[in-house]
């Protein structure tokens, strides 16, 4: 009887339909198996950040500097940075005792904790740090702790120690002097105690300090930088609606629009718009070269101006920088040919016929003409200053370096050559000032 048992029993454990049920069940296995691998898989590629941020994003390595200062507009991606930073150098063992400042502590709480983009989000659910409202502290795995403050009561900083604070909006306090002070006092922690401040620029007088301190590391960027993430129909209603007002100068490329007294310009003056057509009277590229190049050398002004149809100049791009030689030129004849310019206007007082000699080496088909200054800078930026009081100069788009210095430029004051703003004015001279503003533009070929 066991025999005949056995039998049967191997018989109906090894039955076809048995072995397909197996089959089945082990084909089950492997499935949910294999999804739980990519499950796995897909959520560490998504809280991996160095993959996926930006290189602006991304923690600066090694220097000397104590505060990184993040200057962008709405949507950049700046409390992403902020509470990835924060994980980082907590899970890298280099900060343990952290402050979190909001201008509020409800703002604190709600954005850089709770936030789609804060703390709590940028941690893997295995590692997420606990939040204890009534404490106003945040207690991560490996026992490091932040604390949240409200950055309109400095007062309450005084006494806390960190070796890490993160700033959030810094421009919209109210009393950011008195908070920064506080913050700087505190930390002194660890070997290498830091402040990072993510904020939409304001002109505050702290922010343009800081902005200019050699213990500050600089990331500046704009909305669009971070197109990839943003709904299309929100990026084209900005455009539309702001791109070319101060209020989108400020907000969306994060601009400091900052007023000096004595400057020959101020931000008020600066409107930004474009022109309906392509009708272009004439355009010019103005140059004020540099008559060196190394890393303290002055930079090449170079400046891409238009006088339109409608009577109205429109500054359309800033090609300057610190370039060798042969880069400015291939810059300035490569715009010319992109434009379809009517001639490339440069300064020879510093540089002598170097301009013409370069640009033409390049391409001897560009027209070119030299300009020499017989009467000092200012007399030369006034009636450039002038038209923009009038209403007749717009600038196409937020020129972060062009504005900057022209905005900064104090007649007797300022010591640095504004290159920029030479060549600027060079153009719009040529193109509304001079005796050649009425030439007959070049005629280009279809």
């Amino acid at each position: 009887m066991k025999t005949t048992y056995s039998k049967r029993k191997f018989y109906k454990e090894n039955s076809l339909d048995t072995t397909l049920e197996r089959l089945t069940l082990y084909a089950r296995l492997k499935e949910a198996l294999l999804i739980e691998l990519q499950r796995r898989k897909d959520e560490e590629a998504r809280y991996d950040w160095l993959s996926n941020a930006r290189p602006e994003q991304v923690l600066p390595a090694g220097g000397d500097w104590q505060t990184w200062l993040i200057l962008a507009g709405r949507g950049f991606g700046k409390t992403r940075t902020g509470a990835e930073t924060i994980r980082h150098l907590i899970e890298t063992n280099q900060a343990r005792h952290i402050g979190l400042i909001g201008q509020s502590l409800v703002e604190a709480a709600s954005v850089m904790v709770h936030g789609e983009s804060g703390l709590l989000a940028v941690f893997p659910p295995h590692e997420r740090p606990i939040f204890k409202p009534s404490q106003q502290k945040i207690y991560f795995k490996n026992g490091a702790v932040a604390t949240l403050f409200g950055g309109n009561t400095p007062e309450r900083l005084r006494g806390p120690q960190f070796d890490l604070v993160w700033i959030d909006e810094f421009a919209k306090f109210k009393n950011p002097d008195d908070l920064y002070d506080q913050v700087m006092m505190g930390l002194r922690l660890g070997d290498q105690p830091r402040c990072i401040i993510t904020t939409t620029p304001r002109p505050v007088p702290l922010i343009e300090k800081l902005m200019k301190d050699p213990k500050t590391y600089l990331t500046r960027g704009s909305t669009f930088d971070n197109a990839a993430n943003l709904a299309p129909s929100y990026l084209a209603q900005m455009k539309a609606t702001y791109a070319a007002t101060r209020l989108g100068a400020q907000e969306l490329y994060a601009e400091v629009l900052t007023e000096r007294e004595g400057a020959l310009w101020n931000r008020s003056l600066i409107r930004y718009q474009t022109p309906v057509d392509e009708n272009w009277r004439r355009i010019v590229i103005a140059i004020d070269p540099a008559t060196t190049h190394h890393d303290q050398s002055d930079e090449t002004g170079i400046m891409v101006v238009g006088l339109h149809d409608d009577g109205f100049v429109y500054v359309l791009e800033d090609l300057s920088g610190r370039l060798p030689p042969t880069e400015w030129g291939t810059r300035v004849t490569e715009a010319y040919w992109r434009y379809k310019a009517d001639r490339v206007v440069a300064e020879v007082n510093k540089g002598g016929d170097l301009v013409e000699r370069i640009v033409k080496s390049i391409d001897p088909h560009v027209s070119y003409k030299a300009v020499r200054a017989t009467r000092g800078k200012v007399v030369r930026a006034e009636p450039v200053a002038s038209l923009y009081e009038q209403g007749k100069v717009f600038h196409s788009r937020p020129l972060t370096l062009l504005e900057q210095q022209i905005c900064d430029y104090i007649p007797n004051r300022t010591s640095k050559s504004p290159d920029r703003m030479d060549a600027l004015v060079w153009a719009i001279t040529d193109l509304m000032l001079a005796r050649e503003a009425s030439a007959e533009p070049k005629v280009w070929g279809i």
